[in-house]
């Protein structure tokens, strides 16, 4: 009869070593889902059911857990917030002549499109001023005309 204790002890090592892969492999995809859950939701209580269903379904849960994951990490939706909120202010900042609606630049004294006055010159140190300003926030100048906005004619009048 053959000697079959060194193959059932090589069996043994093969048996441990797979034995030893796939608990590791099982508690790095514990792990990866807890970690990747932080970074999706500050809920804890999400992040503990979350990281429950890989831990007990091994894959199967995982493929849940994916399948029901938030989309976007946290960074993520912080960052598209920023960007909305920048996209907004953006569209708020922009002038437009009061007169046409045509966009004009803030360094624009008239509107191109129709002549509007749009700021004032000051008299002593030549700086754009807004209309309402009744002093140069520049020089402290208070020599500024009170008079309203009177379209400035161009070319053809």
């Amino acid at each position: 009869m053959p000697d079959t204790s060194g193959l059932e002890r090589i069996l043994q090592i093969v048996i441990a070593l797979v034995g030893a892969y796939v608990t590791a492999f099982w508690f790095t995809l514990v792990v990866w889902t807890f970690r990747d859950i932080q970074k999706r939701t500050r809920d804890v209580l999400v992040q503990v059911l979350a990281t429950l269903l890989v831990l007990l379904f091994n894959l199967p849960g995982l493929l849940l857990y994916t399948i029901l994951r938030p989309p976007e990490t946290l960074a993520e939706a912080y960052a598209r917030s920023l960007e909305e909120e920048s996209l907004i202010q953006e569209i708020e900042e922009r002038q437009v002549c009061p007169s046409c609606r045509h966009r004009v630049q803030p360094d624009f004294l008239v509107c191109a499109n129709c002549g509007t006055q749009l700021k004032h010159l000051c008299p002593d140190c030549h700086r754009l001023l807004d209309l309402s300003w009744h002093r140069c926030p520049y020089c402290g100048s208070e020599k500024l005309l009170d008079q309203p906005p009177q379209p400035i004619l161009t070319h053809g009048a």
